[in-house]
């Protein structure tokens, strides 16, 4: 009996969690963006009092 060729699945998987990966990356950088600019913001606030 043969061994099943499975290397489809394999690479099919790494491409699935390299778009998972990429997803959460963006996330990642979307909320560091959202953070520094509630940071200028409070610091503008702060400023102006």
């Amino acid at each position: 009996m043969e061994t099943p060729n499975t290397f489809s699945y394999m690479v099919g998987g790494y491409l699935v969690f390299a778009a998972i990966m990429l997803v959460y990356l963006g996330s990642l950088i979307s909320r560091w963006n959202n953070l520094r600019r509630e940071m200028q913001m409070f610091e503008e606030i702060e400023k102006n009092q």
